[in-house]
């Protein structure tokens, strides 16, 4: 039985696999029009895994094109001459290979060529191509050499200029044409790439744009699933799955372990949205691969917060400029992305819940404060007899606990005040939810100025919108905003809390109906400065 894969490249017999038929087309369609091909994306997006199927794909369907494979991914520590002659032994191994999974044999002059060949700098490499090139036509009629190569950006920056200007000539030269079709695929753009840029080996290149998974190939993905072992997902599941991780490979194929084998659901048993509620507060609790290099690279750079916090928090947005440094490596880590309208976007509701995770102190010191003294410790006030969440009370009492802690919250550590407001409702709510054993995710419809929080709780679930006040015409259209997510929810009411940082802000409750929704709305004012009289 196979299996949803996370680790490595897919492979079709061991594993579920999205086909990506259209644009395995289009790749290879470039590949016989003899392009020069860059792909270029964040890890973990299935690169390595397209790009194999689309050559298996290219091989079976035309003997004559002949693909060489290479990565660099182990490459980036060694000497200039120590990667030419690794590089040339996995040239040679790889033709060889292809030879033999052909059923052809080597001719003799070939094999003298791939034998007595050794590459110790660039210019070997070009007559090496000029050499093979020549000798595969002669011996084996009409043949054209692929040369792709992955976990490119693992090049020893040395070597960088001196390949790519060689690579260049090779493929370029219009007299021998010993390359066909040439691909890199890396995550770094070349334009990230440390090298002498005076004469760009790149004015040739044709980008090729890897999408995440729509929500048609996640149906088929799990619908491979369902045909091999029987058991159905419910189609909100396969919904919700595409709506948190926004088709990101990994996380999609993560869910799909979580759902098919670790949380033990008899396969007689359709996975429903409980289901899904357990799985995603599993993948947010663990230290997978993907989430550990998304919490690594935003914690590189103080600047990254307030760049992320400004992203998720205000409706203005913040303009997606690739020469931005700060917003290039964002990009370049897959934790941002270019929204419709040309403004950063978080990439997907796992990322920004996860971001919001790494940014609010673990302890804010006032955990104690967010319930009045006389509160159960079950929270079971906060309930109603059937079990539902009372979440206008839980609401009102956030309200209070502002009141209550007064300057305090701009004492809360490593917190930028613009943002206290939403880590404390996050930390808040979450201390709340786990108490009552809830789950808490976050959605993201516009993929910006918005955090929209659901709760799921005793088969209910509870929205509540939060974002930092802009003027009372971004207010009033948030709330519009919020009755089109409740409507697409199928909820009846929701929650909308702004946050207003002014230094006269003026505190609103206001209860409304929109569109046929009921609208709760807190306007809850921000303390500005710590009083004076604590200052001396």
């Amino acid at each position: 039985m196979r299996t949803f894969g996370t680790q490595g490249a897919v492979q079709p017999d061991r594993h579920y696999v999205v086909l990506r038929t259209e644009e395995v087309k289009d790749f290879i369609n470039r590949v016989k029009d003899g392009r020069y091909i860059v792909l270029f994306a964040p890890r973990q997006t299935g690169k390595t895994t397209f790009f194999r199927l689309a050559l298996a794909t290219l091989a079976a369907e035309d003997l004559t094109y002949f693909p060489i494979q290479l990565s660099f991914d182990i490459y980036k520590n060694f000497s200039v001459p120590d990667f030419y002659e690794l590089l040339y032994k996995r040239i040679s191994k790889h033709i060889k290979n292809v030879f033999q999974k052909r059923g052809h044999v080597l001719s003799e002059a070939l094999t003298q060529l791939l034998d007595n060949t050794q590459f110790s700098h660039h210019g070997s490499m070009l007559e090496f191509f000029e050499d093979f090139a020549s000798l595969l036509a002669v011996e084996y009629g009409e043949q054209k050499v692929v040369f792709i190569i992955d976990e490119f950006d693992g090049i020893p920056p040395t070597a960088v200029s001196d390949f790519l200007h060689t690579l260049r000539h090779i493929y370029h030269f219009e007299e021998e044409r010993c390359l066909h079709s040439v691909g890199i695929v890396g995550v770094k753009n070349i334009t990230q790439l440390n090298y002498d840029r005076s004469i760009s080996p790149f004015n040739i290149q044709d980008e090729f744009h890897l999408p995440n998974f729509t929500l048609e190939q996640v149906r088929d993905l799990f619908g491979q699933y369902t045909d091999e072992v029987g058991q159905p997902f419910a189609p909100e599941v396969i919904a919700a799955i595409h709506r948190q991780t926004a088709g990101q490979p990994f996380l999609v194929n993560r869910f799909g372990q979580i759902l098919a084998t670790e949380l033990d659901i008899p396969k007689t048993e359709t996975i429903t949205m409980a289901h899904f509620a357990q799985a995603l507060t599993q993948l947010l609790a663990e230290d997978n691969t993907n989430l550990s290099h998304l919490t690594t690279n935003i914690r590189k750079n103080r600047r990254f917060e307030t760049l992320l916090m400004k992203i998720i928090s205000y409706d203005k947005g913040v303009p997606f400029l690739l020469r931005d440094d700060i917003i290039s490596e964002l990009a370049t880590y897959g934790v941002i992305g270019k929204g419709t309208d040309g403004m950063c976007e978080i990439i997907n509701p796992i990322y920004q819940q996860c971001i919001m995770q790494t940014f609010q102190p673990l302890l804010n010191g006032l955990e104690d404060d967010y319930f009045p003294e006389n509160t159960s410790p079950d929270l079971s006030e906060y309930l109603t007899s059937d079990g539902e969440i009372e979440i206008g009370l839980l609401i009102e009492n956030f309200k209070d606990f502002i009141t209550r802690a007064g300057y305090k919250i701009l004492q809360v550590p490593e917190t930028p005040q613009e943002f206290v407001g939403q880590y404390l409702l996050s930390a808040y709510l979450d201390q709340f939810v786990r108490t009552v054993g809830g789950t808490i995710f976050h959605e993201v419809p516009t993929g910006r100025g918005r955090l929209d929080l659901l709760i799921f709780h005793n088969q209910q679930k509870y929205i509540v919108e939060t974002k930092i006040w802009e003027g009372a015409r971004r207010y009033a259209a948030g709330k519009q905003q919020l009755a089109a997510y409740l409507k697409s929810e199928g909820a009846v009411e929701g929650y909308y809390i702004v946050f207003d940082h002014r230094q006269n802000p003026e505190p609103i409750v206001e209860t409304e109906r929109v569109s046929g929704l009921t609208l709760r709305s807190y306007v809850i004012p921000v303390v500005q400065e710590v009083p004076s009289v604590l200052h001396t």
